[in-house]
């Protein structure tokens, strides 16, 4: 038989191996398992996978070793169902073939893999150890392999730890679970313990171990990396060139990166891109563009990749003539888009230029079959706020039979909690039910989804199902509490976070600090901000910015003023805030002093702080001031919103200036909504103006609002003229609407504690007792001292937080007594 192995080798084309097929046949060779080997090898390289197949199924008596090789025939295709396919048929009959096979195994864990099926694998892996296996250390890397591409790391810590001989190739799949699974700290760790056993690196190892250093961003790690590939005259391999250059960029030092790309001769098309990418990478797109040109110049062919990074770099450099050439270059190149990474960069691009009608031709024309297309644009809808467009879009992909995959399934989540349509929210929930996703990444999307939409309730039935949950996943769940003012909720489980030993980020601390700012929770805030101190997070400018607005919230002016003077900079948002904590508390000359400063100091006020600095104004009533700075802010280009006109319409209001108030609201071209027409009815409610509410009878009712507190106004008003027919019309509207009237409440906290009482609660009786005659005694103190009871001072270490409903759009406000 071995004289006919030369004549396998000169079969080149399918023609000649069916000849020679055919005279082994004939001859009687072709029951011989060497010979069959061989040739259901052949047909397999030269496409012919059923020959392949015919072959050893026709075989007499084919062996085991046979059946390996034809298992990784298929494999060479990528077939990965069939060989799952076939190894479980003979399972299941028993067959000898599957016994005393180590050759076997690694092609069917490989196949496994690719597949994704865990439950088989940990099958196959049972019965690689009831076939005594185990100890092959080419089966325990591939295992270890297996499990690691199946995102199962502890499994595959525990293959490698359990195997007798660990040699390079363990240790570099090892390295690779950890890198490749976005744990590259612990792929480090790994390599410590790699080099301590004596086990030198090899390119491939090397490959690994950069990529770790790269996704660490550690340079000085880094830096020994590479000399490291220098002193074993690695770094003349192409691929850990690529690599270094990748790493270098990652690690933000393009010099670096920049030295190795000088110092390759032959550069190749994947070195070119390396690094026209690190360029891109960080922030040099000019540089991007000019190495672009160069390696045009050079001869060497670009690729998909290099075209990518070119329009990225056009699309950041506001660039669109260029780019547009760019997408030329690409279609005279025969790159028409199709592939699946070019046509979402080239949507990716047009985008930036909110060339949307252009990004929806392009799914039309490369994308219909492409599910990497339909979540770009779905994505582009999502960012630019066009939120009906994202749902419409996901709901025709779904109409088209393409199965959406956790990105589109997130993006759609979000764009529907942005337009806050629950029903569309829960039709996606419901798919994913049905689905199985189990990804993390969706499940934190539903989570946002329900808790900005106000059914916090539903957030925490998913967080409570999510077994292995990740910081983002807690931070989501803190978040959606604090947001719609469950704050208790929120610090419970920051301190289930904290006391469970769970790592904590400045997200975390974020959540937990604006959680005790809406509740008043100001001895938690203090606590929190000694443990950011602790832990040297408090270098984050906006935890800072949010202590300042707790403390002030708080009643704790004097400690939100420390907090702000001692910040290394100052961000617009920061001085927004500490002027916002003037006006709280009534200091409108220091809010004003502050302003000015913050204007010295070439930081150009913003849209919030003018409007901190009119609500200033209007909590000390200064008319003139106010019209002051909402004529200033015409001088900083800023158009004022609504939320502007309801703040000076409620301070003219308020003083008595209703026709002023209501002059400004006919000169506005915007729309007037719900706010600004509340504002000026509290003013004609305060001052009996009947006669100005007659006239604007008409607007009053087309008022369209989710906010009870306009239509209760509106009623009492209509009541205290004596106007029943229009009183009960409005309370009819508002019942019409399901809405309900939405009592206040008020908080205090005595010796650490918060309480929280509306009227008519009786759920606490002993404690609202208590809390009167605290209240009670605190006011006759007062009176003895001569202080009015709204003055901030310090006795007795208890402090005090009253929440009153306010009828315009800023409709709770927090006033604070440090008793």
């Amino acid at each position: 038989m071995t004289l006919y192995m030369p004549l396998f080798r000169s079969c080149f084309t399918l023609r000649s191996l069916t000849q020679l097929h055919a005279h082994l046949v004939v001859t009687g060779l072709h029951t011989d398992p060497l010979a069959s080997t061989k040739l259901l090898e052949s047909y397999a390289q030269m496409g012919s996978l059923p020959s392949s197949r015919v072959v050893f199924e026709t075989h007499p008596s084919p062996d085991s070793f046979m059946f390996g090789v034809l298992i990784k025939c298929y494999l060479w295709h990528q077939l990965f169902h069939q060989v799952v396919s076939l190894y479980h048929n003979n399972i299941q009959k028993g067959s000898h073939l599957i016994q005393d096979c180590t050759f076997l195994y690694p092609s069917v864990l490989k196949a496994v893999s690719g597949v994704g099926d865990l439950v088989m694998g940990r099958k196959v892996h049972g019965k690689i150890l009831r076939s005594g296996f185990g100890a092959d250390h080419v089966i325990g890397t591939s295992l270890l392999s297996m499990y690691g591409e199946l995102d199962c790391l502890n499994d595959a810590r525990k293959v490698f730890d359990e195997m007798h001989v660990r040699d390079l190739v363990s240790w570099s799949s090892v390295i690779a679970c950890y890198v490749e699974n976005g744990r590259p700290q612990e792929g480090l760790v790994m390599l410590r313990g790699m080099v301590y056993e004596g086990i030198e690196l090899d390119s491939v190892t090397m490959l690994s171990v950069a990529e770790a250093c790269g996704k660490v961003g550690c340079l000085k790690l880094a830096k020994s990396v590479h000399g490291y590939g220098i002193r074993k005259e690695m770094v003349g391999d192409s691929s850990l060139r690529n690599s270094l250059i990748v790493m270098y960029s990652q690690c933000s030092y393009l010099c670096g990166a920049k030295g190795v790309f000088e110092g390759v001769g032959d550069r190749s098309t994947s070195c070119w891109t390396s690094m026209i990418s690190s360029c891109n990478q960080n922030g040099c797109f000019e540089e991007a563009i000019d190495a672009f040109r160069k390696m045009q110049k050079s001869g060497v062919e670009v690729n998909e990749v290099t075209m990518i990074s070119v329009l990225s770099c056009c699309a950041r450099l506001g660039w669109l003539k260029e780019g547009m050439s760019v997408h030329s270059f690409i279609l005279r190149r025969e790159m028409n888009g199709a592939d699946l990474d070019i046509g979402p960069a080239l949507m990716d691009f047009y985008a930036a230029f909110w060339k949307i009608s252009s990004c929806e031709k392009l799914l039309h024309l490369i994308g219909n079959s492409s599910v990497v297309s339909w979540n770009t644009l779905i994505s582009i809808y999502a960012q630019e706020g066009l939120n009906k467009e994202a749902m419409v879009l996901f709901a025709r992909m779904l109409e088209k039979g393409l199965m959406p995959d956790p990105f589109s399934l997130a993006s759609s989540t979000s764009a529907s909690a942005d337009a806050g349509s629950i029903l569309f929210g829960q039709q996606i929930h419901g798919h994913v039910m049905k689905r199985g996703f189990r990804d993390e990444f969706v499940q934190n999307s539903l989570m946002d989804m329900y808790s900005k939409c106000g059914f916090v309730d539903f957030a925490y039935a998913i967080f409570d199902k999510i077994r292995e949950k990740s910081i983002v996943t807690w931070n989501c769940m803190i978040s959606g509490f604090s947001q719609n003012g469950i704050s208790l909720e929120a610090l419970k489980l920051f301190d289930e976070m904290y006391f469970n030993y769970i790592d904590i980020n400045e997200v975390t601390f974020l959540s937990a600090i604006q959680a005790c700012s809406n509740s008043g929770y100001l001895e938690k805030g203090k606590w929190i901000h000694h443990k950011l101190i602790v832990s040297g997070m408090q270098r984050y400018l906006y935890i800072d910015t949010a202590l300042v607005d707790m403390y002030a919230k708080s009643g704790d002016l004097l400690t939100a003023k420390g907090v702000f003077d001692n910040m290394a900079e100052k961000s617009v948002v920061s001085w927004s805030a500490m002027i916002a904590a003037y006006g709280i508390h009534g200091q409108l000359t220091s809010a004003t002093t502050l302003f000015t400063k913050m204007v010295d100091s070439h930081i150009k006020p913003n849209e919030i702080t003018f409007l901190n600095i009119l609500s200033a104004c209007r909590h000390a009533g200064s008319v003139e001031k106010g019209k002051f700075y909402f004529d200033l802010m015409k001088d900083y280009g800023i158009v004022p919103n609504a939320e502007h006109f309801a703040s000076i319409v409620d301070l003219l209001s308020r003083a008595g200036d209703i026709n002023g108030a209501y002059e400004i609201i006919k000169s506005t071209c915007l729309p007037i909504d719900a706010s600004i027409w509340g504002a000026l009815l509290n003013g004609c409610r305060i001052h009996g103006r009947m006669d100005l509410i007659n006239n604007i009878h008409k607007e009053l009712r087309e008022l369209r609002t989710g906010d009870t507190g306009h239509y209760t106004l509106l009623s009492n008003i209509y009541a205290e003229g004596g106007n029943w027919y229009e009183s009960r019309k409005v309370r009819s509207k508002m019942e019409g609407l399901g809405l309900k009237k939405v009592p206040g409440f008020s908080s205090i906290e005595i010796d650490k504690k918060i309480y929280r009482f509306g009227a008519g609660d009786t759920s606490s009786e002993w404690q609202m007792k208590e809390i009167y005659m605290f209240l009670e005694n605190f006011q006759s103190l007062a009176q003895e001292q001569g202080c009015d009871v709204e003055c901030h001072g310090t006795m007795f270490g208890t402090s005090v937080f009253f929440e009153d409903y306010r009828p315009y759009n800023l409709q709770r406000e927090t006033r604070s007594c440090i008793l």
